[in-house]
């Protein structure tokens, strides 16, 4: 049976209570650390209530949160949790939200990480794509590569394979009307999504103009660390 309009009230207020409630714990804990607590575990605290501040539709509180537990991370180069915070960042619809995106996805593509991160930050891009533009198909495409060489063997792959591949047909029918897998597999090869190293160039085309050159990071110190 459905739930009614009631019900369906009934377990928003529900979960918005238990998030407050959440919140408030998060708040005493973050208040009784030590001067000389790790930093990582303040971090923490601080991106968890900024996701409890983003669920509740608090953005502009939620923000400086995770924008702090992003500085922390990026620090220690602790790049999954960065990537995870500006998940969270975009999701704040702020300001600068686009240009968290393009900080987040550049690092999920570029370090190996919890692919789940990595193909949602790569999923926002998508939902903020013009629907006739490429950006979007090439950001699908490496949601479905980056599902397929990082995730684990079993129900995670598997999930986030067909996750992938799904966004990635969307895409296809709203970029070019494509209804069929001969039409499919035609747009595939005229947009060069089955070749990484195509691809990946032109994401971080599509990566630089949402950053708009505001990075948080720095990337040619990144780049030159990373192994050739």
């Amino acid at each position: 049976m459905q739930d009614t309009a009631a019900d369906s009230l009934r377990k928003t207020l529900g979960q918005d209570a238990q998030l407050e409630g959440e919140l408030h714990e998060l708040q005493q804990q973050l208040a009784k650390l030590p001067e000389s607590a790790d930093a990582l575990e303040r971090a923490k605290l601080l991106l968890e209530m900024a996701r409890a501040h983003q669920i509740l539709e608090r953005g502009a509180e939620a923000w400086p949160l995770g924008r702090t537990a992003f500085d922390i991370y990026a620090e220690a180069q602790a790049w999954e949790e960065a990537a995870d915070a500006c998940d969270i960042l975009y999701q704040c619809d702020q300001p600068d939200s686009l240009v968290a995106l393009g900080n987040g996805a550049w690092l999920g593509v570029t370090f190996p990480m919890d692919p789940e991160i990595s193909v949602h930050l790569l999923s926002h891009i998508v939902d903020d794509t013009p629907d006739d533009a490429d950006g979007a198909a090439v950001a699908a495409a490496t949601a479905l590569f980056l599902a397929d060489v990082r995730a684990e063997e079993g129900t995670e792959k598997e999930r986030l394979t067909f996750f992938s591949n799904q966004m990635l047909g969307q895409v296809a029918r709203r970029h070019s009307q494509v209804g069929n897998e001969e039409q499919f597999a035609f747009w595939i090869e005229k947009l060069e999504l089955n070749d990484p190293d195509k691809f990946l160039v032109r994401l971080r085309n599509v990566i630089d103009v949402l950053a708009q050159d505001d990075w948080w990071i720095d990337r040619d110190a990144i780049q030159a660390s990373l192994p050739h």
